[in-house]
């Protein structure tokens, strides 16, 4: 009972460790390279996976064969990549543009991913998310292009592409390893004898299983991306200059408004008429009654004399 109890808690060490390690892989980031950058040589088993190692034992053949361009074309063929997109449209009439759209990605195997439609100025502007398989991608430019029409044009466009084959096999290699960690716990269980390791074991395969559950919805999410490109297209009918002058220009609003600025102005001069009359007139007539008292005053006692005075020559004729 010793020896099996010995050799139990030394297979439950070992499958920590190797949890452990799974744990301590899972925790760093998978890099994405950018389609067309040159790959670092130390990280060619990160970014292209078995393709990577394909390709040196292909160039170290005996007999210094060279590689098969198929075997070359069917690497770049598995290659995942991601392709994003933004297109900005003005087309005559927006909806029979989106009708149109509509219809083209439908026939292409995609689809609608999500949709917005709004007026401004009486003008409808849509903004739709495409769905669209990644083969069809430039098929898919084409035909968002065209639907611009007379009178139309592409306003802006962006397109962007990361690939992500090393991430994908980074993740398939961890879900493997970790199913391999959950048969080895499954055995272990089914050999416990007591409550405890029973219990134990559990809690690691309830933790094996909840990584395998994240790295797999991972792993499903970057296939889906890589299956199918997302495209945002915005459509919008385009404003000419003299018709947007025209819609500017409101001959009511022009009245009201200087009809508003005469009615400030008249308001103004009543304010200042009717403190003028309540408040500065008093004042000054109080003002010009104490002048008038002083200066009197002033010429009773001979301080201000008014007229010519004796020593003065009269100015002649």
């Amino acid at each position: 009972m010793r020896a099996n109890r010995t050799s139990l808690i030394l297979a439950s060490l070992l499958i920590l460790s190797i949890v452990a390690l799974v744990g301590c892989a899972s925790g760093g980031a998978a890099r994405l390279s950018t389609v067309g950058n040159p790959v670092p040589p130390g990280d060619a088993e990160a970014y292209g996976g078995a393709a990577a190692s394909a390709a040196p034992s292909a160039a170290n053949a005996p007999g210094g064969e060279q590689p098969n361009p198929d075997q070359v074309g069917q690497l770049v063929d598995d290659a995942k990549i991601v392709r994003t997109g933004t297109v900005e449209l003005q087309v005559a009439d927006v909806t029979v543009a989106l009708t149109a759209a509509r219809d083209g990605i439908r026939a292409m195997g995609g689809y609608i991913g999500a949709s917005q439609t709004q007026s401004f100025d009486d003008s409808p502007i849509a903004t739709v998310t495409y769905r669209i398989p990644v083969d069809r991608w430039e098929d898919a430019l084409d035909l968002l292009r065209g639907l611009t029409g007379n009178g139309g044009k592409v306003v802006a466009e962006n397109t962007n592409a990361v690939e992500v084959t090393g991430a994908v096999v980074d993740l398939e290699a961890r879900i493997k390893n970790l199913r391999s960690s959950e048969a080895a716990l499954q055995g272990i269980s089914s050999r416990a004898t007591r409550v405890s390791d029973v219990l134990e074991v559990e809690s690691q395969l309830t933790n094996v299983r909840g990584q395998i559950e994240q790295l797999t919805a991972q792993l499903k999410q970057l296939n889906d991306q890589a299956s199918y490109a997302t495209m945002t297209a915005s459509f919008s009918t385009p404003v000419v200059a003299v018709q947007a002058a025209a819609e500017r220009w409101e001959p009511a609003r022009v009245v009201d408004e200087a009809t508003a600025s005469l009615v400030d102005i008249l308001q103004s001069l009543t304010t200042a008429g009717i403190w003028f009359a309540i408040v500065w007139l008093p004042v000054l007539l109080v003002l010009g009654g104490i002048t008038g008292l002083v200066v009197l005053i002033l010429r009773r006692l001979g301080v201000i004399r008014i007229g010519r005075r004796p020593g003065d020559v009269a100015p002649a004729a």
